[in-house]
């Protein structure tokens, strides 16, 4: 029933009156708290903190970019760097799949109310202007009620200088879920599912492209390949864990 009142509190953010009827639990423990994180299940999490950066070489030329698109993107990456917080396992992964298929959006606030204590992540998103979160589609979003990256994406923006664009990226085909599928499979899976509109606004910005879990980064690559038509000047990936 907590669980129903969380998301409840999340599509509707009346004030917080709210709060005495449905009051804010701990995404880990479920005791009542009002930072949706509590101060044990807080160290439990700083256990598991790892705040990895994987850098990445710059696009290569005209010519390789082609070749690479005709063997199905290879390892070739789109973006310049990948900064994850956990890595996708044990208490991480448990929480993430409870987040993202277990109807329980209220979790965002978990994670998010962690990442504010912590300045070492700010200082390595800060360079960023502008932050996209990876789209869903709409069948998936009908289904699910939200998208799990863009709750994410929306919290930090709101508590940062980034600003939140919704409407460049869009997810147009709604195909096999990526977890299902080996790499290989994953490549071809993905191709050709996101469309870019409104490429102005995103023309000259430092993106910071925000996914739930980096697994094979096929989801993220395309999504920045397609991202690349905007021209921007960078791309950074965040996702909150690695596989």
């Amino acid at each position: 029933m907590i669980e129903k009142f969380n998301k409840v509190r999340q599509k509707f953010p009346v004030p917080k009156i709210l709060n005495l009827i449905y009051p804010p639990t701990c995404g880990i423990c479920g005791k009542l708290n009002e930072n949706f994180l509590c101060k044990r299940c807080e160290k439990i999490l700083e256990s598991e903190v790892v705040f990895g950066l994987d850098k990445y070489k710059n696009i290569k030329r005209k010519k390789e970019r082609k070749e690479n698109i005709k063997n199905n993107f290879n390892d070739k990456k789109y973006f310049n760097e990948h900064l994850y917080i956990f890595l996708y396992q044990g208490i991480i992964r448990r929480i993430i799949l409870k987040y993202k298929f277990q109807e329980e959006s209220y979790l965002y606030k978990t994670f998010v109310n962690f990442l504010l204590k912590n300045e070492n992540f700010f200082e390595k998103i800060e360079k960023y202007d502008t932050i996209v979160p990876v789209p869903i589609s709409k069948k998936r979003q009908k289904t699910r009620g939200y998208n799990q990256s863009e709750l994410v994406a929306k919290e930090i923006a709101y508590n940062s200088n980034l600003i939140l664009e919704t409407e460049c990226l869009y997810k147009i085909k709604n195909i096999v879920e990526q977890s299902k599928l080996n790499k290989e499979e994953r490549l071809k899976n993905i191709q050709g599912v996101y469309k870019l509109v409104n490429k102005e606004k995103l023309y000259k910005k430092k993106i910071l492209l925000l996914d739930d879990i980096f697994t094979t980064g096929s989801t993220v690559n395309e999504c920045a390949r397609v991202l690349r038509k905007a021209q921007p000047k960078e791309i950074g990936v965040f996702t909150l864990a690695k596989d």
